[in-house]
């Protein structure tokens, strides 16, 4: 019954079931000519009527947990006092040297430059070599080089091609020998 009497003066709106109050409150206010003025500015009046005052400086928190005051009493000595702030002061100036060390002379020079305009060079073509014919000579890498060192490779009958199709591991033994006879 009493949430019946409650409901009477609401409005059909989505607010929340307490809170038709706030919304009867600034009902007048919500005229649609209005409602820019009301996004733009916001609504004046709904949380004070005085529209001059102005907000609190002190928070709530700070007004609860003031900080502590000081007894007025030195809790340090003079000397321990001038030692710590000494200390401070050789770590802070020994922190700051380290951070600031002086930038290192820019050298204005290519990788050309450094590395293949060395001063007292002298280009000499290399020795001609046997004539190679590019089409029929096997070609020099670093497999055919280190190619007893390779697992997997088939028995290698001329050394001038050694990854050349071999059939031996099909071929019956019979043959085999006849072919190591001759």
């Amino acid at each position: 019954m009493a949430q019946q009497n409650a409901s009477v003066g609401r409005d059909g709106g989505k607010c929340m079931s307490d809170s038709w109050v706030e919304k009867r409150a600034v009902a007048a206010l919500g005229s649609e000519e209005e409602r820019t003025q009301i996004q733009r500015h916001g609504h004046r009046g709904i949380i004070t009527m005085d529209q001059e005052s102005k907000m609190e400086t002190v928070t709530t928190f700070r007004a609860a947990f003031p900080p502590p005051k000081s007894s007025g009493v030195r809790t340090q000595g003079t000397r321990s006092e001038l030692l710590e702030k000494r200390v401070t002061q050789m770590i802070s100036e020994k922190i700051h040297s380290e951070r600031k060390q002086p930038t290192p002379s820019t050298d204005f020079c290519s990788t050309t430059q450094r590395d293949f305009c060395v001063k007292g060079f002298v280009s000499s073509a290399p020795e001609t070599t046997p004539v190679h014919d590019y089409k029929t000579d096997q070609a020099i890498t670093f497999w055919s080089e280190k190619y007893q060192q390779i697992q997997g490779v088939t028995g290698v009958r001329t050394l001038k091609a050694p990854f050349r199709k071999s059939a031996t591991f099909s071929t019956p033994i019979r043959e085999q020998l006849d072919e190591i006879s001759i």
